[in-house]
């Protein structure tokens, strides 16, 4: 009798040891769809436009006029960001761009190392197609090349047409 109530009580006390181990000792190993998860998110916190960004609507009183025989359409305003074509013709020539840096501060720090002005603001020259320049420490405005009669002379001569000290008040 006493050994059979024993072993009742051994049995007991073996399952709540089992069941105690087993609930404190689970971990959840990450699974495929945790690790998509987690890289998806980090994806979209480097893709968001920061809150402070200025609305690109505000930009477009800074781009040149259309003059003469060139033609200058909106083709993109977002937060932050705002696009035209320069056309000649009815032929793309060129895309102006100004952009917010809140949003890509690494598009501001090459910037850091520039050794050439454009109206007294630092400016770089990326690949053969692009020239730029930052605004306030804060503004890039940038003319790519669409037309390869479209010259690093005639980006550095649009840019100059912005108007850049504007720009730089814009807060």
């Amino acid at each position: 009798m006493f050994f059979r109530q024993g072993r009742k009580i051994l049995v007991a006390l073996m399952l709540s040891l089992l069941l105690f181990t087993t609930a404190c000792t689970a971990t959840k190993t990450p699974g495929r769809f945790d690790q998509a998860q987690q890289v998806s998110n980090q994806q979209k916190s480097g893709q968001a436009v920061a809150k402070e960004a200025t609305q690109g609507s505000e930009f477009n009183r800074f781009f040149p006029a259309a003059s003469g025989e060139f033609q200058r359409v909106y083709t993109q305003e977002k937060k932050g960001f705002a696009e035209a074509k320069l056309k000649k013709d009815g032929k793309d020539l060129a895309m102006l761009s100004i952009s917010d840096t809140k949003s890509l501060p690494t598009a501001a720090a090459k910037f850091k190392t520039s050794t050439k002005q454009i109206n007294g603001y630092p400016a770089v020259e990326v690949g053969t197609t692009q020239t730029a320049v930052l605004v306030g420490d804060r503004y890039q405005v940038k003319v790519l090349s669409r037309d390869p009669s479209f010259t690093a002379s005639d980006r550095e001569a649009w840019l100059k047409k912005f108007n850049l000290n504007g720009l730089s008040k814009l807060q």
